[in-house]
């Protein structure tokens, strides 16, 4: 074979290298060698701005018409074909269901997210009105029985004067 009938081969690779995908000439210069330079990245600027994402809430209305479409489901892979959907998973079919078999209705509506309430701090707040309630009460009645005490000794007086008039006139 002379020099002119022998296939062009690129320069790098006619040399000898290290790297067995090398040797394979031409067809491994347009494959990514195990060994080859990465090609160069250029920086790329992100300026879009990408949506905050949202919890998914789905309305009892909602759960009650997936879960019917569901019941309805008789042949294999409808059920599946039914989640992908409405974009349900089966843990949220699994948990409806048990909920409906419950007869929970008001377990079908959205939970309040957050830290629940401390139920030993309800007690102690409604001890709190209660306590103030009841001084408040107190106050009424000590109020109320000053006055009693007060017409009694008015009437007590009134039927002295009476008394006296009476022994004056005689």
């Amino acid at each position: 074979m002379t020099i002119n009938q022998r296939t062009k081969v690129p320069m790098h690779a006619a040399q000898v290298s290290s790297d067995p995908g090398a040797s394979q000439g031409a067809r491994r210069a347009t494959e990514d060698a195990p060994g080859s330079a990465p090609p160069p990245v250029r920086p790329v600027s992100d300026s879009e701005v990408v949506p905050r994402a949202r919890r998914r809430t789905f309305t009892n209305a909602d759960k009650r018409r997936i879960l019917q479409a569901a019941d309805l489901c008789t042949k294999p892979g409808e059920v599946g074909a039914l989640m992908r959907r409405e974009g349900v998973y089966s843990s949220s079919l699994s948990t409806w269901r048990r909920q409906r078999e419950a007869a929970d209705l008001v377990a079908l509506a959205p939970q309040k997210r957050g830290p629940k309430a401390d139920p030993s701090r309800i007690d102690a707040q409604l001890i709190a009105q209660l306590t103030r309630e009841r001084d408040h009460l107190r106050v009424e009645l000590e109020k109320a029985q000053l006055v009693i005490e007060v017409q009694k000794k008015v009437t007590g007086l009134l039927d002295l004067l009476a008394a006296q008039n009476k022994r004056g006139n005689t």
